[in-house]
């Protein structure tokens, strides 16, 4: 089941998307960010488990960023991912917002799905403020994508 996140998926979404960033993956997010941001926020719940997560985070006037998109490994290519991505589409089309991004190490699954890479001097400078947190800046090798959804 697809719905907004709250307080008791916050843990289980932390030690979820940290489990990427330990792999250097994804960024890490701390607990204070997750609460502080909860409202961006869409699981997915199946059997009273967290099995994916995901949130739209608007940056700026016209644009919303696709943030810390993740699977539980043993439910990766099941569509759960797709699944947030598009209630996260939904919610950037229902706000106004024009475009979409994101930056990530798996183009192949957003391009699948209509963004198309793009050159970081491109992106608008608010999403570098992120970026500070990382363990790889100012080195980022993430790729970088934009969709279009107005």
């Amino acid at each position: 089941m697809l719905r907004k996140a709250t307080i008791k998926d916050v843990e289980k979404m932390w030690k979820l998307i940290n489990s990427y960033a330990d792999k250097r993956v994804m960024l890490p997010r701390s607990l204070s960010e997750l609460y502080e941001n909860l409202r961006d926020f869409y699981v997915v719940i199946e059997n009273e488990q967290l099995v994916g997560c995901g949130a739209l985070h608007i940056t700026w006037e016209d644009y919303g960023e696709i943030l810390s998109l993740a699977v539980e490994p043993s439910r990766v290519r099941q569509g759960i991912g797709s699944s947030v991505l598009v209630a996260c589409e939904d919610e950037a089309r229902m706000l106004g917002l024009n475009k979409l991004i994101t930056l990530t190490y798996v183009p192949e699954f957003f391009e699948k799905r209509g963004f198309v890479r793009v050159k970081k001097s491109t992106l608008p400078h608010k999403i570098w403020s992120m970026c500070i947190k990382c363990p790889k800046f100012p080195e980022c090798d993430e790729i970088p994508l934009v969709k279009k959804i107005s």
